[in-house]
């Protein structure tokens, strides 16, 4: 057994949906697709999962490694209904974070979302899109999807979205898109965020999906499931405190590049307890 799980003692048990790779494209749509398009949700493959209590370990884990980590975020910004107070005021220190725990020269952010409880079914991917019609690129539900973020392809593919000028340059060094996960005003105590241990996933779980939008399609990996998983989280966030994830590296000597993780039903959650309320900051970090 390794040191990992000797020190891992407290568990729940909870869904996870996963995707199953049926040989045809997965992709989901955020407006109203064609009455003719061969529609093939992710998310469908429903698994009872155990997830890990992290806390004992948060001295110990490594975004490179297991590909994220939980770190102090003190931060006195409170305007988070305001989109354009959130990239002149909170955005600074967000850059600020992923370069003293990453050691990254350059850090640029290049959106983010506010996360609340929203009804059940626009929280599944296995949905049809229509239902996200009241979502904003903003405010978003949170998601019952094991999946990370980027792929192989659209990892650099934004690169040259977001800095097209600076983008060939840049791709000649290492690029990792790291996302800044924390509570907004209080504990997070309902619908909160898992990871996979990136050591415990091989790549053949990773499975491509579209995602449509009108102006572009983007792409992400959803996940296979495998007993292998090994899921851990941090029940009972605080404000203070936010997660680090990896989402995309460009490095490929053995260091995480990938890192599949879910929002949750969590069965310890009190009856009334405060919905979740969440930001989830995505950035890209040049070394």
């Amino acid at each position: 057994m390794s040191m990992a799980l000797k020190t891992l003692q407290k568990a729940v048990s909870a869904t996870m949906n996963y995707t199953v790779d049926n040989g045809r494209p997965a992709a989901y749509y955020f407006y109203e697709p064609d009455p003719n398009d061969e529609l093939n949700p992710a998310g469908t493959d429903a698994q009872e999962v155990k997830i890990w209590d992290a806390w004992p370990l948060r001295n110990d884990l490594s975004a490179d490694r297991e590909g994220f980590e939980l770190q102090d975020f003190e931060s006195s910004f409170q305007a988070f209904d305001d989109d354009a107070q959130i990239k002149h005021g909170f955005y600074p220190e967000v850059v600020d974070f992923v370069k003293r725990h990453t050691g990254a020269k350059r850090v640029e952010v290049f959106d983010h979302t506010i996360r609340r409880r929203q009804p059940q079914e626009q929280m599944v991917f296995s949905k049809p899109s229509t239902e996200f019609k009241q979502q904003t690129s903003i405010q978003r539900p949170a998601v019952l999807l094991v999946h990370s973020d980027y792929t192989v392809k659209s990892g650099p593919q934004r690169v040259k979205d977001i800095v097209p000028n600076d983008a060939d340059a840049l791709l000649n060094r290492r690029v990792a898109f790291f996302n800044v996960w924390k509570p907004l005003y209080q504990a997070v105590y309902e619908l909160p965020l898992a990871m996979i241990d990136a050591q415990t996933h091989q790549a053949d779980d990773l499975i491509c999906m579209a995602l449509k939008y009108r102006e572009r399609t983007g792409e992400i990996y959803v996940m296979r499931y495998s007993p292998a998983h090994r899921w851990m989280y941090f029940p009972q966030m605080e404000k203070h405190h936010a997660l680090l994830l990896k989402t995309y590296d460009s490095e490929e000597d053995g260091r995480c590049r990938f890192m599949g993780h879910s929002a949750f039903e969590d069965p310890t959650t009190p009856a009334d307890a405060p919905k979740r309320e969440s930001t989830e900051v995505r950035t890209m970090a040049f070394f």
